[in-house]
């Protein structure tokens, strides 16, 4: 009984220090720019994720969104906290234009391309 309590133990301890390991965003650096704080998201890996700036602790102008190729995946923009204006979403062929005003969407389109013409706006 001793022996599967002992393995049971060693595979719990080895099983948490998977979990444990898993791959982890890094910790968001902020800088003051005048009356913005811009915000810096990364991957594990160092490379960005997400970026954009607060005002008066809100979301507030443009946020850019990447994946870890650091390929744009969305850019958003933001009014003192609330969605604003044109949002762009980036997926393998296809970009979709989200038009927000006060926090609600007016228009949505969508673009399919087989060309990278679509992913350089």
């Amino acid at each position: 009984m001793k022996t599967i309590n002992y393995i049971f133990l060693v595979a719990a301890f080895l099983l948490g220090g998977v979990v444990t390991a898993q791959e982890k965003d890094l910790e968001p650096v902020f800088e003051k720019q005048g009356e913005l704080i811009k915000g810096t998201f990364y991957y594990e890996d160092g490379s960005i994720r997400q970026e954009g700036t607060y005002k008066d602790g809100r979301l507030h102008g443009k946020w850019i969104s990447y994946n870890q190729n650091g390929e744009k995946t969305a850019i958003a923009n933001y009014e003192n906290g609330k969605k604003d204006g044109k949002w762009f979403f980036w997926s393998e062929n296809k970009l979709t234009e989200v038009d927000y005003q006060n926090s609600v969407i007016a228009s949505v389109n969508s673009w399919k391309s087989d060309s990278s013409l679509v992913n350089n706006l």
